[in-house]
Formats: structure tokens, C-alpha cells, sequence
């Protein structure tokens, strides 16, 4: 996982793909208007998406030692909230793989913290919701154009 944390890292801050995934996620016509292949950058990110989701069904899948297809439920909200409690802009942009480790293990510590003090899953899900709610009015803010 470190390994895949730091290539990923290093293709999106240190190389010109990295550079035009960023423009893409931002603004595509501005990026295509610059001389970005949109489509050639979305379809590698694309690939990309999914073949760390298939790294990541096969991580679990030996961590739970079974496959099951509906193991992986809810698992999306906290993928989102990683990124979103690092920094990571809805409207697209902006954001940093480190942001997002940080905003993982941020997920974590409350999951587990509410795990210990036995609150339900139903009750869990609400509070990561509503975290991630004030993550994006906080975010909101910080955007807002005088």
C-alpha cells in the first residue's frame, strides 16, 4: 500500500500526466483548450480507478478469506470522506494524495473510536455523513468569492 501511495504521489506532483489530471479534474474545455487529450487523460484515469479497485476487492477479499459480493457496502461513503476530510475540493481540482492518507487514517481513528464505544454501524454512517457535510460547508467557505 505504501508503495502504491508513493507512485501515485509521485505520477501526480512530479510528472506532465499528473500535471494534465489535475487540469482535466478542474476544467476540461480550459485543459483541452491548452492541448490536453481530455479523453486520452480520463480514459487512463479511468483504468487506473479501476484496476486499484480490483488490487483493493483482492486485499479484502484475502483479509476476510471469502469473496462476497456485497462485502464492500458503504465502503464508497468512506472513500469519499478520505478524501474530502483531506482536502480534497467536490468540485474538482484540488486535493493531494498525502490530504487524502491523512484523511483516511482520520476515518479510521473514528470508525474505531466508535467501534470501542459500541455506537451501530447505522449510527456511524450518520456521524461520518454529517462529517463530511461540514467538511464541504467548511470547504464551501474557504471557496466562496468575495
Amino acid at each position: 500500500m505504501v508503495v502504491l501511495f508513493l507512485g501515485v504521489s509521485v505520477l501526480l506532483s512530479k510528472t506532465s500526466l499528473g500535471h494534465h489530471i489535475y487540469a482535466v479534474g478542474s476544467n476540461a474545455e480550459a485543459a483541452r483548450l491548452s492541448g490536453v487529450n481530455v479523453q486520452g487523460v480520463k480514459l487512463f484515469t479511468y483504468v487506473l480507478s479501476g484496476a486499484l479497485a480490483g488490487v483493493t476487492g483482492c486485499v479484502l477479499m484475502s483479509r476476510l478469506v471469502t469473496g462476497q459480493p456485497n462485502e464492500g457496502v458503504m465502503y464508497e461513503l468512506d472513500a469519499i470522506a478520505s478524501s474530502v476530510i483531506g482536502g480534497t475540493s467536490l468540485i474538482g481540482g484540488v486535493g493531494t494524495i498525502s490530504g487524502t492518507a491523512i484523511g483516511a487514517f482520520v476515518i479510521g481513528v473514528l470508525r474505531n473510536g466508535l467501534n470501542m464505544n459500541g455506537v451501530s454501524s447505522f449510527i456511524q454512517q450518520i456521524i461520518i455523513g454529517v462529517v463530511i457535510l461540514g467538511t464541504v460547508w467548511i470547504d464551501q467557505l474557504r471557496n466562496r468569492r468575495p
